[in-house]
C-alpha cells in the first residue's frame, strides 16, 4: 500500500514547476530565543476537551522550536510526566502549575498564573 502524503515536504524537498520565472522561497529562518529574563511566560490550567483530565500550560515561549522542546523536557523530567512542546506553549499532563512556575522562576523566567 503506497503512503499517503499530508504535505510538500513529504516528498522529500522535491519541488516541479512549469513557470519559468518560479523560485523556491526558503523558510529555513530560526526564530532567534530570547534570554530568560525577557521571556513573559503564562501559566494555564487547562480543563477542556481532554477526557476529564488536568494539563498545565504554559504559554507565550519565544524562541525557536528546538530551545523550546529543550525546555519542555525539563519540565518533563521535573514533574516526572509527558506532555508536548509546540507552536510557543509547553503542555505538560496533570496539574503541576506551582512546581512549574517555582522552575521557571529560578531559571530566570518571568512567569505569571493565569485563571484560578
Amino acid at each position: 500500500m503506497a503512503k499517503k502524503l499530508s504535505s510538500l515536504d513529504d516528498l522529500g524537498g522535491f519541488v516541479f514547476s512549469t513557470n519559468k520565472d518560479f523560485e523556491l522561497e526558503s523558510n529555513d529562518e530560526q526564530q532567534e530565543t530570547l534570554p530568560n529574563n525577557q521571556q513573559k511566560l503564562e501559566a494555564h490550567l487547562d480543563k477542556k476537551n481532554r477526557g476529564g483530565k488536568v494539563a498545565t500550560i504554559v504559554k507565550g515561549y519565544e524562541g525557536s522550536d528546538d530551545d523550546l522542546k529543550a525546555v519542555a523536557k525539563q519540565l518533563k523530567t521535573l514533574c516526572g510526566v509527558g506532555g508536548s512542546a509546540k507552536d510557543g506553549e509547553i503542555i505538560i499532563q496533570g496539574d503541576f502549575r506551582n512546581k512549574i512556575m517555582d522552575f521557571l522562576a529560578k531559571e530566570g523566567y518571568k512567569i505569571k498564573r493565569v485563571g484560578g
